[in-house]
């Protein structure tokens, strides 16, 4: 949405030439400088390490305002839609901009149910595997694998092909993860039931066993399914950049997705729940927490508390207080009051809610710090954290390929540098080199 009243002016302090450039408004959040001409017009690239401070797409999906703590997926508020929807529902939401109505539900919910089976040959693939693999891996692999089962969805110009895609994927990514949880175990896969929803399928695949009955625990169903809608999707983090870059090629979509997990599995995006264990691990007990909270406070000490504050969210993570109470629902209905390290977690959460440096520096629990004690309860290995993250965010990721797709003003991604390399150098026949590569050298 551009106005085309508003400008900026590039002013060139040696030459004194100068460049407008318009200045583009969205329905809310900051306005966008629009330099699409600069280097036609200056011949000059702009520098934004990370992308900090670019965007890289009109999107109509999700809204964060990290100063209020304000998420939002198609205009609802997060904490609306999980107190009082389904990931179904917000899945749908996410894909086609509004909250469906009961026939509208009923038939997606079908349809996505209806695509939770993979193709038997896909039962073999897993045995490629080493048991000891990490799942992420395994995900990677055979979501990347899709591909070559599923020729009659990959014409991305056919948009018939892409929903077919997209609801293959959305029903498809947790059989695929419980089953690399349950080879990782030894134990045989537990196929779909078309019978339960969305959360109560993953669990039951995941912790079922074929030599008696499982009953999902409806309590336990509704805390995963929270857990799905709070990380459905985070506008154009680095995974969902990964996706659109991907696409942007005219990849074909399980490519994409693969290439998103692939990303998701860096410690310093989707591994963060499974850093706040490692760190309550390294607390141990509850009168070493002071000692840490000392550490926390000293710039000049490396120790960092994970689960604290987000890069976004300079007030609370919105998710983060939807989190605490599903996470209290989950100890409480299982009875957990002695569990050492999550009665050590709940004592962080108690003093980080109380001290004056954590108030003062909006260092309270993040959505992470939560989700991690919650796996930890429901008996879910640390090597699978982030698996359930993908599981949750790939109706984003899908919802924002297609999106992609369909803006007419989309290219092939090509970010550009600032070269620091070497002139042009004259080659040197082998026989006539005296010196080689330092780095080489050095290794």
């Amino acid at each position: 949405m551009s106005d085309a009243k508003k400008t900026v002016t590039l002013t060139d302090n040696q030459t004194g030439k100068t460049w407008e450039f318009p200045v583009l408004s969205g329905t809310t959040g900051p306005d966008v400088i629009d330099i699409r001409r600069l280097y036609a017009e200056t011949g000059m690239f702009t520098y934004d390490p990370g992308y900090t401070s670019t965007g890289s797409c009109e999107s109509s999906i999700t809204f964060i305002d990290g100063d209020k703590g304000i998420l939002r997926h198609r205009g609802y508020d997060i904490q609306d839609l999980a107190e009082h929807s389904d990931f179904m529902e917000v899945a749908y939401l996410l894909l086609y901009g509004d909250l469906p109505n009961p026939p509208q539900k009923a038939k997606f919910e079908s349809d996505i149910t209806n695509h939770t089976m993979l193709h038997e040959q896909i039962h073999s693939f897993y045995s490629g595997f080493r048991r000891d693999s990490h799942p992420m891996a395994v995900m990677v692999g055979v979501v990347g694998a899709l591909s070559s089962f599923y020729h009659d969805s990959l014409d991305i110009n056919d948009p018939h092909h892409r929903m077919v895609a997209s609801y293959r994927m959305i029903a498809k990514v947790p059989t695929i993860a419980a089953w690399a949880y349950k080879y990782s175990m030894g134990q045989p896969f537990v196929y779909p039931r078309n019978a339960l929803s969305y959360a109560e399928n993953f669990l039951h695949m995941m912790f079922a066993v074929v030599t008696e009955d499982y009953h999902v625990n409806p309590v336990l169903a509704r805390a995963v399914d929270r857990i799905l809608i709070l990380h459905a999707d985070h506008e154009q983090n680095a995974s969902t950049s990964t996706v659109r870059l991907a696409g942007s090629s005219a990849a074909n979509p399980f490519a994409c997705i693969a290439s998103g997990i692939a990303s998701l599995w860096g410690p310093a995006h989707g591994g963060a729940n499974e850093a706040v264990l490692k760190m309550l691990n390294e607390i141990g007990t509850k009168d070493r927490i002071p000692e840490f909270i000392k550490r926390a406070k000293d710039k000049d000490d490396p120790f960092r508390l994970m689960g604290f504050g987000h890069r976004v969210y300079k007030n609370h993570d919105p998710r983060a207080t939807v989190m605490q109470k599903t996470c209290h629902e989950v100890l409480d209905e299982l009875g957990i009051s002695n569990e050492p390290l999550l009665d050590l977690a709940m004592e962080m959460e108690r003093i980080a809610l109380e001290d004056a440096y954590f108030i003062d520096k909006k260092l309270f629990p993040n959505v992470d710090f939560y989700s991690g004690i919650i796996f930890k309860a429901l008996n879910i290995p640390v090597s699978m954290f982030t698996v359930l993250f993908a599981v949750a965010r790939t109706v984003g990721w899908v919802a924002q390929w297609n999106e992609m797709i369909e803006d007419p003003t989309q290219k092939i991604g090509r970010p550009r540098q600032l070269y620091v390399g070497g002139l042009k150098k004259d080659y040197v026949p082998l026989h006539k080199r005296t010196s080689g590569s330092a780095k080489a050298q050095q290794g």
